[in-house]
C-alpha cells in the first residue's frame, strides 16, 4: 500500500511509478483525509509506502497529520519506506518522518530523494526552473526511480536522502517558520485574465476552491501546494506581489 500526496504532480507521478512495479495499492492521502478512512489492513508481505513533497525540509503539514490519524492493522513489521521529491534538498525530513512513524510503533526501513523540477515561487529568490534544467530534471527521474524501485523490490535497508547543506537551520528553523505563516492562501486572488476555466478549483488536492461569480475563492484549508497557481492557463492566479513575473510549472503525469 502507497499512500500518497501531490500537489503539482511530481510526486503522483513518482507514486504511480512505484504502484505499478510493487503492485501495491495506491491512496491519495487528501481523499483518506476527506473520507476519514484512517484504518488500512495490511498483508503480511506487504510493503508500506509514503510519496510526498518536500515542503521548507519537511514532510508537508498534511502528511504528518495523516500518519497520526492512522491505523495500520496486521501490522507486524512490515517493509516501509517512504520516497520524496524535491527541488534541490530534503534537510532533515528522514528524521521528521522517522519520529512520527517511530511514534505509532512503525519501523521505517528505508528512505529516498528524487530530484523534481521545482515550483515553489512565493519567497524571493524562489521560482521554477530553467526549461533545461526541468527538462533534464524529469529525465534523470527515470532512471532514479527506476533504481529505488529496484532497492524496494529487493526490500534493502538503506537511506539515500540529499540533506543539502545547514539542514538543522533549514528543518528546525525555517520550516517551523513556514508551517506558521506560509500556509495562508489569504494573499490568493485572480486578475482580470480569469477565464472561469475551473482548473484552479479541479486542481485543489484538498478542496480549499469554490468558484462563486466565475472567479475562485479560497477557503482557509490550505496546504500551499500551489496547484492552482501553476495549472492556471492565463496565469491570472496570483499571491499578492511575489507571484510576480514568475513562472509556472505542473507536471502532466
Amino acid at each position: 500500500m502507497i499512500f500518497y500526496f501531490s500537489g503539482t504532480g511530481n510526486s503522483k507521478w513518482i507514486a504511480n511509478q512505484l504502484s505499478k512495479e510493487q503492485k501495491e495499492e495506491l491512496v491519495f492521502i487528501p481523499d483518506a483525509l476527506k473520507d476519514r478512512a484512517f484504518e488500512f489492513c495490511l498483508r503480511e508481505d506487504e510493503k508500506i509506502g509514503f510519496v510526498f513533497p518536500v515542503y521548507s525540509w519537511a514532510p508537508p503539514a498534511i502528511v504528518l497529520h495523516f500518519i497520526r490519524q492512522l491505523s495500520l492493522k496486521g501490522y507486524k513489521r512490515q517493509y516501509l519506506f517512504f520516497v520524496s521529491s524535491c527541488g534541490d534538498d530534503t534537510g532533515l525530513t528522514q528524521q521528521v518522518l522517522e519520529k512520527a512513524l517511530s511514534h505509532k510503533g512503525w519501523k521505517c526501513h528505508a528512505g529516498f530523494s528524487v530530484a523534481m523540477p521545482n515550483n515553489y515561487v512565493l519567497l524571493p529568490g524562489f521560482d521554477v526552473d530553467k526549461k533545461e534544467l526541468e527538462e533534464k530534471k524529469l529525465a534523470d527521474a527515470i532512471p532514479a526511480v527506476n533504481r529505488i524501485n529496484a532497492s524496494i523490490s529487493r526490500r534493502e535497508e538503506l537511506f539515500l536522502c540529499h540533506e543539502g547543506s545547514i539542514p538543522f537551520i533549514k528543518t528546525r528553523i525555517i520550516n517551523p517558520l513556514f508551517n506558521r505563516f506560509q500556509m495562508s492562501p489569504g494573499n490568493f486572488y485572480t486578475t482580470d485574465a480569469c477565464i472561469g476555466c475551473k482548473r484552479c478549483e479541479k486542481s485543489c488536492p484538498v478542496g480549499n476552491i469554490m468558484m462563486m461569480d466565475r472567479k475562485p475563492v479560497w477557503g482557509m484549508d490550505c496546504t500551499s501546494c500551489l496547484a492552482c497557481y501553476h495549472v492556471c492557463p492565463q496565469h491570472a492566479v496570483q499571491y499578492g506581489k511575489r507571484t510576480k513575473d514568475k513562472g509556472q510549472y505542473f507536471n502532466p503525469n
